[in-house]
């Protein structure tokens, strides 16, 4: 048993003074309890929130950040974008990978994420055979995750075609593309290395333009035979271009023909939902699923901004992810996600909740509560059965020094200048981070460099 004090922690209900915290040797709570004396219990350097599970993450995307930023086109768009990241995945070698998931998930755990949902579809050689070990880039993402200490639910991707009406995969998709079979034996093989690193295995159909409607059926079944409970994500309604050419295809939008034809429920996470109608944001709420929302890549690629205070009225859960890692930085996406309602509604506050008027506290909350669900870990906050996943902020930092704890959340949030003011972050019960840092930052940081300046100048 281990066991922490804090003078102030989140708690699913809300703020609370005096919480003792235990664990166990799984990184299971045992104790959250208000209201208790400190003793001789070891005390946090300031207020405890949850961490918080990244459910949408393209680990080697991480490489390319400042290499789009220029025009290439009469009109950029996210399809210009997609032709040069094609380019840049051609190139990459498992190493490479590896070396960029393990800086990548290093950088999380300092910016306050405890999980990542790894949506992995680099799968092959770069002229699309398999290795040898056709597992080989999924079990670099797994060691990836152990070094580093980062909770890990790995999501292959299924990715069969280039359009909605099965048009022959591109070259520049080679590696991405396994049959339903193919899939169906990677997941075999991942489950029981998923079970021994104590990370969680889903699947994850890339979209309805790259997988037909039987092999999306297939597919799911199948993962659900090897796992009920496993996680299914897909990217779904980001663009209206995509929306079109459902419509053109089937008659129907994106989100309306999934939730005509495939099991959709609590196991499910749509990833961007940016584009629905209001019957589409009423019936995917009903359904249970989780909306994947990831600001700063759907900022950076232009997708456009989701009706939050739609799809909470109808009751809907979300979780927020960092997709291609334009910005690693949990507080960063929570703001920008509030920032883009204001904008889109001309109005100030709009994430606030009935139950808590701090929009930080109300948004990373429900956050939280959503990630953990899209995961399929036990990670919705700290509570007792939860994971020992958590944040400590630094009473000291200069943007939160002197204020009350809530009042320290939002200035974490919307006033730290964007420089972290963690203290800690510790996953399953174990401190990953110390002031700020993690002990293997330089290391990784060195390899990422080297990694990427291959890719760039080799």
């Amino acid at each position: 048993m281990t066991s922490l004090h804090a003078k102030n922690a989140l708690l699913p209900t809300g703020w609370a003074s005096n919480v003792l915290l235990q664990w166990n040797a799984k990184g299971e709570l045992t104790t959250v309890t208000p209201d208790t004396p400190p003793g001789n219990t070891p005390k946090t350097a300031g207020p405890v929130t949850p961490g918080l599970p990244n459910l949408h993450s393209h680990a080697f995307q991480r490489a390319m950040g400042g290499l789009t930023e220029f025009r290439g086109a009469t009109q950029d768009s996210f399809w210009s974008w997609r032709t040069l990241m094609y380019q840049f995945a051609a190139r990459l070698s498992p190493e490479q990978v590896e070396a960029i998931a393990t800086w990548l998930y290093i950088e999380m755990l300092e910016a306050g994420y405890t999980s990542v949902c790894e949506f992995h579809y680099l799968h092959h050689s770069t002229d699309g055979t398999p290795y040898a070990d056709d597992a080989e880039l999924s079990k670099a993402l797994l060691r990836a995750a152990h070094t580093a200490g980062i909770g890990m639910t790995l999501l292959p991707v299924l990715y069969q075609t280039s359009g909605f009406d099965s048009t022959p995969p591109t070259a520049g998709q080679r590696r991405f593309i396994r049959s339903t079979d193919s899939m169906l034996c990677l997941l075999d093989t991942l489950k029981p290395l998923c079970d021994a690193q104590g990370a969680r295995l889903g699947l994850a159909p890339h979209s309805l333009r790259a997988v037909p409607p039987d092999s999306l059926r297939e597919a799911v079944a199948g993962l659900h035979a090897i796992d009920a409970s496993a996680p299914v994500h897909i990217h779904i309604a980001e663009q209206t271009a995509e929306v079109d050419a459902c419509l053109a295809w089937s008659g129907q939008r994106p989100v309306a023909w999934l939730l005509d034809h495939a099991p959709v429920d609590a196991r499910w996470c749509l990833i961007h939902a940016t584009h629905m109608v209001d019957t589409e944001y009423q019936r995917a709420a009903a359904s249970g699923a989780v909306a994947g929302i990831c600001p700063s890549t759907e900022a950076n690629l232009g997708d456009g901004l989701f009706d939050m205070p739609r799809w909470r009225g109808a009751g809907g859960a979300w979780g927020i992810g960092s997709d291609s890692h334009a910005c690693v930085n949990a507080a960063e996406e929570l703001m920008l996600l509030e920032y883009g309602q204001r904008l889109q509604f001309r109005q100030r506050n709009v994430l606030a909740s009935t139950d808590h008027s701090q929009v930080a506290t109300a948004t990373l909350l429900q956050a939280v509560a959503g990630g953990a669900q899209a995961s399929g870990r036990a990670a919705k906050g700290l509570a007792v059965g939860q994971r020992a996943d958590f944040c400590v902020l630094d009473a000291q930092h200069l943007a939160l020094a002197g204020l009350a704890a809530p009042d320290m959340l939002s200035a974490h949030v919307f006033a730290s200048h964007r420089t972290s003011a963690l203290d800690a972050v510790w996953v399953g019960g174990q401190q990953r981070t110390r002031q700020g840092r993690h002990p293997l930052h330089d290391a990784a940081a060195a390899a990422f460099i080297q990694a990427r300046t291959q890719l760039t100048q080799g």
